[in-house]
């Protein structure tokens, strides 16, 4: 299997009463007219993978605070096995 790698955007940050966070993340999708040279790197994810949602809750302390909205990630998918 190949890797794949999706790039995604935090579209939420709930934080929970003990501390841990909930997040949100959806792929990324162009804001704007993409450059018709089709330079922009979020015009090529969004054509390979044009819908995901990925949710995390994260109880790891010092992750807390780390995440922000709008912000952009790679995630890469790799075979556990």
């Amino acid at each position: 299997m190949n890797v794949m790698r999706a790039k995604l955007r935090v579209a939420g940050v709930y934080k929970r009463e003990d501390g841990s966070e909930d997040l949100t993340f959806f792929a990324v999708a162009k804001n704007s007219a993409y450059p018709e040279d089709g330079s922009d790197e979020n015009n090529t994810y969004a054509k390979w993978s044009p819908s995901a949602e990925f949710k995390l809750h994260c109880c790891n302390p010092a992750l807390y605070g780390q995440f922000k909205e709008g912000e952009e990630y790679y995630v890469d998918f790799t075979p556990a096995g």
